[in-house]
């Protein structure tokens, strides 16, 4: 699965899952041995979890790169190859 990013502990992958099971936009945020799927249009946590603390970092920059979010989403859904996004500093 593409990574898009790591801070803070956090790797953050997406990969598009045509005809998957949560059949929308989202992204993957791993912390340790804990996942969390989260919408992207939304921010809503999907499956699993993460640390709230690390959880909200993950909704802090999904807020600041929600275009270049849903651009690689687009990207990865038609098959084209993905750009990594700037990590929380």
């Amino acid at each position: 699965m593409p990574t898009l990013a790591v801070f803070y502990g956090i790797i953050i992958r997406m990969y598009s899952e045509k005809g998957g099971r949560h059949h929308l936009p989202h992204l993957h945020a791993e912390c340790g041995d804990e996942e969390a799927v989260v919408a992207l249009e939304t921010g809503e946590i999907l499956e699993g979890s993460i640390p709230k603390n690390k959880m909200k970092l993950v909704a802090a920059w999904m807020e600041i790169h929600k275009d270049e979010l849903v651009e690689n989403w687009n990207l990865l859904y038609n098959g084209e190859e993905f750009f990594k996004i700037e990590p929380l500093r």
